[in-house]
């Protein structure tokens, strides 16, 4: 099996000159010429360095590994059954995939509800989750679900004022927050703020409570992608010098004459900022709980990424010290933002061995009656039967799942069809369906019907990244249906199967050979 194709991928823009030879080993052409102008990763690392360690083009994409994990999510299946129904009544009439009960539940008492149990886990000063805001904030808040703010949002904005190194107003935070609040409904969904050390030390989780009415705060960890700070790149010298003045790790330093001077050249045409590493203790984990909510945040949750088992570990007990209201788990592979692409690939615990690690940690917690904080496991998520089998590998103590590429992608794909109905030009691949939005986008009659004046407001990013969750939950009441659970409560590790004895070893879930063998015997007598 290759795990992984290196040396050339569409995601640094490079690629082998021998496409269809190279090595197995290294990802180099079998032949390397004398004489090659250097298309392949070795090849334009040569001329520009350290710029190819990074996706490419920054601000207009998002990126996820490549790598062939020996384990993933196709690796399990669905269990049906043709008894029975769990959470309704055992009727042909009534236990029907319409009547699946989608909502769910997570925080103390139960304080935060989703219609679906979708979470964004966190954009934050990346280009393209600005750009593509609009679509997500008002998307998610017509959905029911919650959207997070990722880190940076405050100390990248050159219109946020800091006073004696705080921060008193951000027109970006400002905007994102105020934009989801407007359009959500009846109480559900929510907008959590994420802080990193550049975020606590700005204290912008303190200024989201108490300027902004945040009810949710998350303290980060990490992520999926990578096991550093975050990075973005700055193309602007005066931008990058304020970053530099704000405590941002800046480099090359634009406050630097030489540096200033080469830029002005072209020499080189961005700066790279990036974030700081936190230094996890349980006694500063435990006091920054008790410091935001303190601020007031009535919800308090934990996001961690794809670090060793150890590091899992202390995220499960801390959340259960600390009675956080969830946690978010990342395996790794994933990514929103241009994290190092071969660290992405070739850093951290993958996804099905770290959730099924996770509902090991959960389930030697509740043996001895301690608190176990709810579950939202994330990291390469798309559809509803990853959906289903994500939620049913950290059974019972999924709430929901996370998801970030895959709703961006519904709002960029949204947005893009506007400014074709827009400029009338329209790809006959939309054409097919109609000129208007209300003919392209299935949903949009019915919000239309629903908002009245208002549905002009919504841009068709919103609208698609709505449709595309209105798929994923007829999706999942369909699988849910046939499974015969009929809420999202009712679903466990029974309902799946492994197809294979390395994905039950590292999942912990058994193989599909071997499930029912009791209830066979009792029945074959």
């Amino acid at each position: 099996m290759t795990f992984t194709r290196y040396n050339a991928t569409a995601a640094t823009l490079t690629k082998n000159r021998t496409a269809g030879d190279w090595c197995p080993v290294s990802g180099m052409c079998v032949t390397c010429v004398d004489g090659c102008v250097g298309m392949c990763e070795i090849g334009k690392s040569a001329y520009r360095g350290h710029e190819v360690i990074y996706p490419q083009p920054f601000g207009i994409i998002t990126t996820a590994s490549q790598k062939d994990y020996p384990v993933d999510l196709s690796h399990f299946t669905i269990n049906g059954t043709a008894v029975g129904a769990v959470g309704i009544e055992a009727d042909s009439d009534k236990a029907i995939f319409p009547n699946v009960n989608m909502e769910t539940e997570l925080g103390h008492e139960g304080g935060i509800k989703l219609k679906l149990p979708f979470i964004i886990p966190g954009l934050g000063s990346t280009n393209v989750a600005k750009q593509n805001w609009d679509g997500l904030a008002i998307g998610s808040a017509l959905a029911g679900t919650v959207l997070t703010i990722g880190e940076n949002v405050c100390g990248m904005d050159v219109e946020s004022k800091i006073e004696n190194g705080r921060v008193v107003h951000s027109v970006d935070l400002e905007r994102r927050v105020k934009l989801f609040q407007e359009w959500q409904r009846d109480g559900y969904g929510a907008i959590v703020v994420q802080a990193n050390v550049e975020d606590t030390r700005l204290g912008a989780q303190e200024y989201a409570i108490e300027k902004l009415g945040v009810e949710i705060v998350e303290l980060k960890w990490g992520q999926g992608a990578k096991d550093i700070g975050g990075e973005v790149k700055i193309r602007d010298l005066d931008k990058a010098q304020l970053l530099r003045k704000r405590g941002y790790v800046v480099i090359p330093d634009p406050l630097d004459e030489n540096v200033i001077r080469q830029f002005k050249k072209g020499v080189f045409t961005e700066f790279e900022r990036h974030s700081r590493v936190g230094m996890v203790t349980e006694e500063g984990f435990m006091e920054r709980v008790d410091e935001v909510r303190k601020a007031g945040a009535k919800f308090v949750t934990l996001k961690t990424g794809a670090y060793r088992p150890a590091d899992l570990a202390r995220a499960v007990k801390f959340s259960s010290m600390a009675k956080l209201d969830y946690l978010t788990v990342d395996g790794a592979g994933g990514g929103t933002g241009m994290s190092p692409w071969r660290m992405m690939n070739e850093w951290g615990v993958p996804c099905i061995e770290l959730w099924g690690l996770l509902r090991q940690y959960c389930d030697r917690l509740a043996a001895k009656g301690e608190y176990v904080a709810p579950v939202v496991p994330a990291g390469g998520i798309i559809l509803e039967d990853q959906i289903f089998k994500a939620l049913a590998i950290c059974a019972p103590y999924t709430k929901a799942v996370g998801m970030a590429r895959s709703p961006l992608a519904a709002a960029m794909v949204g947005k893009t069809i506007g400014k074709t109905i827009d400029s009338g030009d329209l790809p006959v691949f939309f054409e097919r369906f109609g000129r208007t939005k209300e003919a392209i986008f299935v949903l949009a009659e019915e919000l239309k019907r629903e908002y009245g004046d208002d549905y002009k407001r919504i841009p068709t990013s919103a609208i698609g990244v709505y449709t595309y969750y209105h798929r994923l939950a007829q999706g999942m009441r369909q699988l849910m249906c046939g499974a015969r659970k009929f809420a999202l409560e009712h679903i466990t590790t029974d309902d799946i199967a492994a197809l294979t004895p390395e994905a039950s070893r590292v999942s912990g879930i058994p193989l599909v050979s071997d499930i029912d063998r009791e209830e066979v015997e009792e029945i074959l007598g």
